[in-house]
């Protein structure tokens, strides 16, 4: 048996006494965004009291967990399935992100037709698996899919997108390139020289849709515990998981963390926390909408470092991230709890809305309501890390989305679902499936690195 206290870098321990690493503090950020308020009615589950047991235990109540709870249940309603979530569902990224629902997946070589064609039709399966299960269950969600683009500045990257454009088209991928007249007529960004159009994508209102698969998954027979964060993880047969006021024993666990998964103890040197900052504005009239110049489309991205990003949803309210190295934050030794009231983000919001007003003229005239911040799970090479591992092969995780988790760790929860049910045929093959990763250096050079590339260079990583 193998202790694990919060803070223990699982992947780089050799010695047997993961105690003698510093803790770190699981902090639960508080900053509250958009998407919550569209679930004003939510009361939280009692917090787990006592001993319990658990065929899996599921550490995480945002996409990752919660699809892992729902397709598991699903498949196996006889076993007994238990959901740890430290606050509240989705008050994570899952709850505080950009709103967009998008293919793709993040550092992956386009280079290979037959992986392009497979990761494009693997991330659509998977926003038509999210739009199944709020039609299947008639969940209260806000959500959109008539498609993204993204938004080309320079002439010479935007001829180099029609042909790619062409090149996937080819490989029966539905992507669409747009002129600047054309990009013009569905949205008046100044500066876009083309656009890519990638249909049915879309937004999600994601605390909505963790919220109200709830009572389904409770209906299925999955406990939920909301407030109870996993303090210590100690692996064997069974797996004991200590939280503040109780014990969970467990055949297998899920680490549906994401972001926050160094807390417990886990890959530590893959990934880190990395702070962006979003804003919304109220629901924009018609006629504001008109004079912002965004006549359809659910969103878009641009194509520059320090990218920028925007949604509207079904109700009017634009959403904006990015544009700005101060858009993102990195806080020395991975913290997760941003302080929302603090210079450095009314900084970052102030430098936000001036990339707003230069896409959008009319933007310094648009109701601002709400400012938040939300953690995304960063690797260095900006691929995800799906598998499973530990003594036994049953311990679960899917993580480092790097920006397009609404779809990816949703996504998830079928790929945990598949592996827990001893089939990995839909995965195998999948760079970020099983993969090595390239490591993160520690402290601090971790912190010096990351502020030293931005500051240095003008540039942010792109996600």
């Amino acid at each position: 048996m193998r202790l694990l206290e919060l803070g223990a870098d699982l992947t780089a321990l050799t010695w047997p006494v993961a105690a003698r690493l510093l803790p770190e503090r699981l902090e639960i950020s508080e900053n509250r965004a958009f998407w919550v308020s569209g679930t004003p009615d939510y009361q939280p589950r009692p917090p787990l009291r006592g001993p319990t047991h658990a065929d899996l235990a599921i550490i995480g109540g945002g996409f990752t967990g919660v699809s892992t709870a729902y397709h598991v249940s699903r498949r196996f309603p006889e076993r007994r399935i238990v959901l740890l979530e430290a606050a509240t569902l989705a008050n994570g990224a899952s709850g505080r992100n950009g709103g967009m629902m998008l293919n793709w997946v993040n550092g992956i070589d386009a280079s290979d037709p037959a992986l392009t064609q497979r990761i494009y039709h693997l991330t659509r399966d998977g926003i038509a698996s999210i739009r199944a299960v709020i039609e299947r269950h008639a969940l209260p969600v806000d959500y959109r899919t008539d498609g993204t683009v993204t938004v080309y500045t320079d002439p010479g990257r935007a001829e180099a997108a029609h042909a790619h454009v062409e090149a996937e088209n080819a490989l029966g991928i539905p992507t669409r390139f747009l002129t600047s007249a054309e990009l013009q007529r569905r949205l008046a960004i100044r500066g876009g020289c083309g656009a890519v159009l990638d249909p049915d994508t879309g937004q999600l209102n994601g605390a909505q849709f963790v919220r109200a698969l709830r009572p389904v998954l409770e209906a299925q027979g999955v406990q939920v515990y909301e407030g109870t964060s996993v303090l210590r993880v100690r692996e064997g047969s069974p797996h004991r998981l200590t939280t503040p006021q109780g014990e969970v024993t467990a055949q297998a666990i899920v680490l549906a963390t994401n972001g926050y998964t160094s807390k417990l103890g886990y890959f530590r040197d893959a990934l880190f926390p990395l702070h962006s900052h979003v804003l919304a504005t109220a629901p924009l009239t018609e006629a504001q909408r008109a004079e912002l110049g965004w006549h359809s489309l659910a969103g878009f991205a641009d194509d520059l470092d320090r990218i920028s990003y925007a949604s509207l949803t079904p109700a009017g309210n634009l959403i904006f991230g990015g544009g700005s190295n101060a858009a993102y934050a990195y806080l020395f030794n991975n913290r997760t709890a941003y302080p929302g009231g603090s210079a450095t983000a009314r900084k970052a919001h102030a430098a936000m809305e001036q990339t707003l007003r230069r896409y959008f003229p009319a933007g310094g005239a648009l109701p601002i309501a709400y400012r938040w911040s939300g953690v995304l799970g960063i690797t260095m090479n900006r691929q995800p890390l799906f598998g499973v591992r530990g003594d036994a092969a049953n311990i679960y995780y899917a993580l480092g989305y790097c920006g397009h988790g609404v779809t990816l760790a949703n996504l998830a929860g079928e790929f945990i679902a598949d592996l827990y049910a001893g089939d990995d045929s839909r995965w195998r093959g999948l760079p970020f499936y099983q993969s090595r990763y390239h490591r993160i250096p520690p402290e601090p050079f971790r912190w010096f690195g990351y502020q030293g590339y931005t500051r240095l260079t003008g540039r942010s990583p792109r996600l």
